[in-house]
């Protein structure tokens, strides 16, 4: 059995992403322990995988419109809507030498807590190569990796009452994973456990039922903890990278 401290919060999402990152960082040098951290975004925000281009993975006239902010993750994946009212998302900080070294089975690893979340809740959910969760074959959870130091930091997503309309409404739907289909609707491409559910799942809910997934998945004993003053330190100094716009349109 492993230990994870459990961290719960909210933030903006400059402020997740800063935080995400001080925490691969201390990780690094042991300042910190392996650590599991269910967050919220406040308010709604789009973020994009460090690859990714702003122009081709979002409808930026419609979320300027909308003022839902965009902000480059330090991890990989594709574009994410976070619900402040339908959405958790998950970051798992751990030592590279307790997850799998083959990158799929490593996703497949650390997001088994959020499959077997969505089955504590009522839908049966499943991993789907490279890096989804899947209900009845649509999408509801993807994840993103970062392997830096000897650490590695996971984002993940659990859409338990996204809305939908706007979700597809600011992403511009992937080209490449539509092609063997043809083009469909991005909506008939995802899901929320609330639809599948039939019944509007709340944030408690959502959020217990998580916490039990991951325990269950990893084996692991998770200690809810507090964050540091250096982790809100370096998380404060590295907010800034997160708010300029050098690095959200790194690549335009």
């Amino acid at each position: 059995m492993i230990k994870l401290r459990l961290i719960t919060d909210e933030g903006d999402g400059a402020y997740n992403m800063a935080l995400d990152e001080a925490m691969l960082i201390l990780r690094s040098v042991n300042a910190i322990p392996d650590t599991l951290r269910l967050y919220v975004f406040k308010p709604s925000t789009i973020t994009i995988g460090y690859f990714q281009s702003v122009s081709e993975s979002v409808n930026e006239d419609f979320v300027k419109s909308r003022r839902i902010p965009v902000v480059r993750r330090p991890t990989g994946g594709g574009a994410v809507y976070h619900d402040t009212y339908g959405e958790i998302t998950y970051s798992i900080i751990i030592s590279e030498d307790k997850v799998p070294k083959d990158y799929v089975e490593s996703f497949k690893f650390l997001a088994e807590g959020v499959i077997r979340a969505a089955r504590i809740l009522g839908a049966p959910a499943e991993f789907k190569p490279l890096n989804d969760g899947v209900i009845a074959g649509k999408k509801f959870s993807g994840q993103a990796q970062l392997r830096r130091l000897g650490v590695v930091l996971q984002h993940g997503t659990f859409m338990y009452a996204t809305d939908t309309d706007t979700l597809v409404q600011s992403l511009l739907a992937p080209k490449l994973k539509l092609m063997h289909k043809g083009v469909k609707a991005m909506k008939e491409r995802v899901i929320t456990v609330s639809i599948y559910v039939g019944r509007k799942i709340n944030r408690d809910e959502a959020l217990k039922a998580l916490i039990k997934g991951f325990s269950e998945a990893l084996n692991a004993k998770l200690i809810e903890g507090s964050l540091t003053k250096v982790e809100l330190q370096l998380a404060s100094s590295l907010k800034w990278k997160y708010l300029s716009k050098e690095w959200t349109y790194l690549r335009p």
